[in-house]
C-alpha cells in the first residue's frame, strides 16, 4: 500500500486530490497538512511514500519543505502549483513531476502512475539487498521502464528500443512509434505508454505526442504559452501550455 500525504492550504485543491486519491485501491492518505511548516513536521514524522505538495504557501513553500527534508528521507514529490516559474526548481529536488493547477485528470494519473513505478523499482532494490528481503505487498518487482517495445509487421514481430524512437503520437486505441523516418503502430494508449518511458528521456508534450529529449533542436515560446519545438530531423511538434514546464526542466537536465 503507497501511504500518501496531501499538501495545500487550499480546502477545495487538497480535497480535490484526496477525491481522485480515493479512487485507487492501492493508496492511502496517511496525512493532510494545510501550510509549510505543518507539513515539514508531518512529513518528518510520518515518512510517507509520496506527497502531493502545493508550491506557494504560508511560512514556507513546498520547495523549502522539501529542501529542508534530508535526502534519505524525502519523500517522492508531485508538485501542484497555479503558476510556472518553479519547474526546474522542482526537478532538482527529485520530484516525480509537476502538475499545473487546474490539474488535469490524465496528468494526474500519469503522475501518480510514474510513482508506483519508481517506489515498486525502490523496494526491489531494497529486498535484493536485504537478505531474505521481500517486496512490499501492493508493488511489482519489475523494472521501472522500458527498454524496447513489440510491433507487428505483416506476420512478423519487429522489437523497436526505446532508444531508438524520436516521438510518439496518440492513433486512437494505438500509438504510432516515429523512427528514423519509419512509422510502427504499437496496441498501447498514449496515457498507459507514458507511465512505461522513462521521464529523464521521454516527455510528454501534448495530449497526443510523447518525444525524446535528446531529438529536440529547437524550442520556440508562442504568445499563448503554448510553444513549438523542431527536431532534428526538422520534424515540427506543438508543446501545450499544460506539458510546458515539465519539457522545460527535462531541457535543463534536471533529472526526476
Amino acid at each position: 500500500m503507497m501511504r500518501v500525504a496531501v499538501v495545500d492550504d487550499e480546502p477545495l485543491a487538497r480535497s480535490g486530490v484526496i477525491a481522485r486519491l480515493a479512487g485507487c485501491n492501492d493508496v492511502v492518505v496517511d496525512g493532510e497538512y494545510v501550510d509549510g511548516p505543518s507539513a515539514l513536521a508531518g512529513l518528518q514524522a510520518r515518512m510517507p511514500d509520496l506527497v502531493f505538495i502545493d508550491v506557494q504557501m504560508p511560512g514556507m513553500t513546498g520547495l523549502e519543505v522539501l529542501a529542508a527534508l534530508p535526502p534519505t528521507r524525502r519523500p517522492l514529490a508531485i508538485l501542484l502549483t497555479a503558476h510556472d516559474s518553479f519547474a526546474v526548481q522542482a526537478f532538482a529536488l527529485n520530484a516525480v513531476d509537476y502538475l499545473l493547477k487546474p490539474i488535469d485528470e490524465l496528468r494526474f494519473a500519469e503522475a501518480l502512475e510514474r510513482a508506483r513505478r519508481l517506489l515498486a523499482l525502490h523496494s526491489s532494490a531494497t529486498a535484493a539487498e536485504t537478505p531474505g528481503g521481500s517486496v512490499s505487498a501492493g508493488f511489482v518487482s519489475e523494472p521501472a521502464w522500458a527498454t524496447r517495445f513489440s510491433v507487428r509487421v505483416g506476420r512478423r514481430s519487429l522489437f523497436v528500443a526505446t532508444a531508438d524512437i524520436d516521438w510518439i503520437e496518440a492513433d486512437g486505441d494505438y500509438a504510432s512509434l516515429h523512427v528514423d523516418g519509419r512509422v510502427h503502430l504499437l496496441r498501447e494508449s498514449l496515457h498507459h505508454l507514458a507511465t512505461r518511458l522513462d521521464p529523464a528521456c521521454f516527455v510528454r508534450v501534448h495530449r497526443s505526442t510523447i518525444v525524446h529529449v535528446d531529438r529536440i533542436a529547437e524550442l520556440q515560446a508562442q504568445t499563448n504559452r503554448d510553444a513549438m519545438l523542431r527536431l532534428h530531423d526538422g520534424t515540427p511538434l506543438r508543446v501545450s501550455r499544460t506539458y510546458i514546464d515539465t519539457l522545460l526542466a527535462r531541457l535543463h537536465d534536471a533529472r526526476p
